[in-house]
């Protein structure tokens, strides 16, 4: 299986026809996966934890939205084997936790989008850091799962400067900043240069804004390091910007 850097977008991301039609082909081109491992900006916890394994809640964990998007259900079945693997890949010594937590909307809401059946286990799990070489590394424990057919899913932002919006419209201009950062990170991306990539907070243009938090960044390394090679040129099937915050989305091999 490939591995997966996306953009996941607020509730209202399900309204977009552009992005909802961008991850719908998104995922038509990609081959069914018998599970999904997911790790979203919202989870962040150390040890590594992971989450519901039976039935799998969500967590609707947002304020200020219409009624409708806090009553979303996505019942994918729980993926314990996976679980388990994932705990057995983890270095000897090292605390893997359990727990009920069901989805974030990071998680769920491309989910609904890519995969609406609700038909492949998920599993989501925590970031249990959000230092770049050690997602790296932990996404490296990662990649033989993509041999069992299991899809490795990093959800984030690739800009996320929410403070520094004057205009909340999807269709809203990307502020300079912004465009800057997305420039920055598509050709540093096309480059394979992983090691600029993660020192995005000291070289990237347009810091700290559009980052002045990195939990929506972070989630790019775990899915490079479970590529096996976070030196390749990732395809970059989806870009351009939403609400002036850039949704490139990427796709490793």
């Amino acid at each position: 299986m490939p591995t997966l850097f996306l953009s996941h977008g607020a509730p209202p991301l399900v309204d977009d026809p552009t992005w909802v039609a961008q991850l719908q082909e998104l995922a038509a081109g990609l081959p069914r996966p018998k599970a999904i491992l997911m790790a979203s900006a919202h989870w962040e916890s150390a040890p590594l934890m992971l989450g519901a394994t039976e039935t799998v809640p969500l967590v609707y964990d947002f304020g200020g939205f219409a009624q409708r998007f806090y009553q979303v259900q996505y019942r994918a079945p729980g993926a314990p084997v996976l679980a388990d693997q994932v705990a057995a890949l983890m270095p000897d010594g090292e605390t893997v936790a359990r727990t009920t937590r069901g989805l974030d909307h990071g998680a769920y809401v491309p989910l609904t989008v890519m995969y609406p059946d609700a038909d492949i286990p998920v599993l989501q799990m925590s970031l249990p850091t959000l230092e770049p070489d050690r997602l790296l590394e932990l996404g490296a424990r990662l990649a033989p799962l993509r041999d069992e057919g299991v899809l490795i899913v990093g959800s984030g932002f690739t800009t996320h400067g929410l403070p520094f919006l004057r205009d909340w419209r999807p269709e809203a201009a990307a502020p300079g900043w912004s465009r800057e950062f997305d420039a920055w990170t598509a050709e540093t991306l096309a480059r394979g240069a992983v090691d600029e990539l993660a020192d995005f907070r000291s070289v990237a243009p347009g810091m700290p804004y559009a980052h002045p938090t990195i939990e929506h960044f972070a989630p790019m390394f775990l899915t490079l390091g479970a590529s096996g090679t976070p030196e390749q040129s990732p395809d970059q099937p989806i870009d351009g910007f939403w609400m002036g915050l850039s949704k490139r989305s990427f796709l490793t091999t």
